[in-house]
């Protein structure tokens, strides 16, 4: 069965000098404030769009590695995603990394490599965002 989830942002004011929210509807965690400092600068306690698309790319990455690693017969004990997206005033969004370490029982280094690349290619996140260069750093943990 098919999901939606919604978030929306009330924006006032120009793109400089402008601000708003972007609330989480569905899940009603929050709402938090977004300007164009916060983009193009310093975060300075407020959010961005790249922010949110790191904590989808991140959390979606770490599920889809999850599930191929425990199809395959060796789920992990622990998978940590960062994700940083990098986004360059008049360019938009110019690279998305993605830094994995996980610790799994019963698996070597180049069968985890393998399910790291093969869940970075199939993440329903890293499919929408192909138009982006996606990088992957995986590490193993002992």
């Amino acid at each position: 069965m098919a999901t939606t989830r919604t978030a929306t942002t009330e924006w006032k004011g120009a793109l400089i000098g402008g601000a708003g929210t972007v609330s989480l509807d569905t899940s009603g965690v929050g709402t938090y404030e977004v300007n164009w400092p916060s983009r193009a600068e310093a975060a300075n306690g407020k959010t961005s769009p790249e922010e949110l698309i790191a904590a989808a790319h991140s959390s979606c990455y770490s599920m889809a590695l999850s599930h191929g690693l425990a199809g395959a017969g060796t789920p992990p004990e622990t998978v940590q995603t960062v994700a940083n997206v990098t986004f360059q005033p008049g360019e938009g969004i110019t690279g998305i990394t993605l830094s994995v370490k996980a610790r799994v029982p019963g698996i070597d280094a180049e069968a985890f490599e393998a399910a790291a690349q093969d869940a970075k290619a199939n993440c329903p996140v890293s499919k929408a965002l192909a138009a982006v260069p996606i990088t992957l750093e995986a590490e193993l943990l002992a």
